[in-house]
């Protein structure tokens, strides 16, 4: 909550600056671009990019749709909430399915043990965003997750293919956004970008926002694989050598079932969450994404194909 600098000033606080750069940056797209979309997952950053775009076209609906790509293999907790939470706020929904693209077949499915659909999941975007024609798209992605993201400009321009060169982009001096895009290109945006994971929580408490119940700890059948721990579940095979047990667990970030990693974890509230997020050496990719460790630079690989 905001102070007073010196008499008949007030200041804002640190997270009323967060969400009032969020909020300016999702107005001006709305009024730059002819058909935004937001990306929605159901995870915790664009539950709260959810959040902020509801403040900043309040009374009206989202002017806008939310857009899923759905891999098939997502958690069925998150499931629930992305529909129940789309529902509330009257959005319109889109579901690009990955499955779709398989069985058409514009992607492959990985036929190994670990069946990760994550890459897979950048073609099926880009046919979604060139069938819909969407020119903006509004990501969750912070600079605090990952070293490729971190390259990332507020407006992060795409060019024909869908792909991204870190090389190519344009300045943003004093806050100021340059859309300008030909037909067939597009833009990212990324209004979250100056969040931290810790921002993130202390806004969903700030703001009494629900998030999917795989957050909090709770019980649930496990198997250790490369230093992570992997939900027993229909999309993956159990190696000889791993073996599943029962544990108390949660998740800091939510993506495919079969590249998510879970943390050990007895936290069951948001403030236990804020408690072990502040003292959390790892982001949270860096600690439980499977799909990021393929290489030192397996992120910024998929983000140039056209990734989130």
């Amino acid at each position: 909550m905001g102070g007073r600098a010196e008499a008949g000033q007030y200041q804002l606080s640190h997270l009323e600056a967060l969400e009032a750069q969020s909020v300016h940056i999702m107005r001006e797209v709305v009024a730059e671009f002819e058909r935004p979309v937001l990306l929605f997952s159901g995870g915790k950053d664009s539950v709260v990019m959810l959040r902020l775009a509801e403040k900043a076209f309040w009374p009206a609906r989202l002017p806008f749709p939310v857009m899923h790509v759905d891999t098939g293999h997502n958690f069925p907790e998150v499931l629930e909430f992305r529909d129940r939470r789309v529902a509330e706020l009257d959005a319109q929904l889109k579901i690009a399915s990955v499955q779709e693209s398989i069985d058409s077949g514009r992607v492959v499915d990985d036929p190994g043990p670990n069946p990760s659909r994550n890459r897979l999941q950048t073609r099926t975007l880009l046919d979604a965003i060139t069938e819909h024609r969407f020119d903006a798209v509004f990501g969750g992605a912070r600079r605090d997750e990952e070293k490729a993201r971190a390259k990332e400009r507020v407006y992060s321009f795409r060019d024909e293919f869908g792909q991204w060169d870190p090389k190519n982009q344009r300045p943003e001096l004093w806050g100021l956004f340059n859309g300008r895009h030909r037909s067939g290109e597009h833009i990212r945006v990324f209004p979250l970008s100056d969040w931290t994971e810790l921002d993130i929580w202390q806004y969903i408490a700030q703001e009494t926002i629900e998030v999917p119940s795989i957050y909090f700890s709770h019980r649930r059948t496990v198997f250790r694989r490369d230093g992570m721990l992997l939900a027993l579940n229909q999309f993956v095979t159990v190696l000889d050598d791993e073996e599943p047990f029962e544990t108390n667990v949660r998740y800091r970030t939510v993506g495919d079932m079969t590249c998510t990693g879970a943390v050990e974890s007895t936290a069951v509230t948001v403030d236990e969450i804020i408690a072990e997020t502040a003292v959390s050496r790892l982001t949270e990719r860096g600690a439980t994404r499977a799909d990021d460790r393929t290489s030192e630079a397996s992120m910024e690989d998929r983000k140039r194909e056209g990734y989130f």
